[in-house]
């Protein structure tokens, strides 16, 4: 939680009119503090109301574009992951979203009003690295492994010429959706490399 909450406590908050989503994050009332904080706090709930909303429409939008079949895994920074109709897993960037909750980049944004108190706790140098380090290497492995999968799927398409199978020399029909296939195959992989190399570019 950023600092502006510090001094604002969590109440449940029954509304149908906000995301299931977005309704811990939003559950926050200020107590006890002082006028700045109270109004740190009304802000800081009105930006992850709407950074909320925003979010999840174009996370929807980015599931569509790829084909999901199920929601999609987050994968850490702007990186998000899902099986598609046709079975491949896409890779793909969300543009301004983060791991954390819409509210703690509320907060954040509202923590003008109110400065970070001695003592807040922050997460030392060398253990930041730990993590980047990790990330960076979990990043590496899939990339590798996408890019592996990319040069088969351009070999098997053969730049769309693909020596006919037995059963597609009398049926060009057959013939043409194994191509469509294969140009699925080596679209969906090329998307996913471009994808994770945006993502470890991010990677301190």
């Amino acid at each position: 939680m950023g600092p502006s909450l510090l001094l604002c406590r969590a109440l449940p908050v029954h509304s149908t009119r906000m995301p299931t989503s977005t309704r811990p994050a939003a559950s926050i009332r200020c107590t006890r503090a002082p006028r700045r904080c109270r109004i740190a706090c009304i802000a800081a709930i009105a930006l992850a109301f709407i950074d909320g909303n925003a979010v999840a429409a174009t996370l929807a939008e980015k599931a569509r574009e790829s084909e999901c079949v199920g929601k999609p895994e987050s994968r850490g920074g702007e990186l998000y992951r899902c099986q598609t109709k046709s079975g491949y897993t896409a890779f793909f960037n969300l543009s301004g979203s983060a791991t954390a909750p819409a509210m703690d980049r509320a907060a954040s944004k509202a923590a003008i009003a109110t400065p970070t108190p001695p003592g807040f706790p922050r997460v030392d140098v060398e253990t930041q690295k730990g993590r980047d380090d990790v990330r960076r290497k979990v990043l590496n492995d899939e990339l590798g492994a996408e890019e592996k999968l990319l040069v088969e799927a351009r070999s098997v398409y053969s730049d769309g010429a693909p020596v006919p199978l037995p059963e597609e020399r009398a049926n060009a029909e057959k013939y043409r959706e194994r191509i469509s296939r294969l140009r699925q195959a080596v679209n969906i992989h090329e998307k996913n490399v471009e994808a994770l190399k945006k993502e470890l570019q991010s990677v301190r």
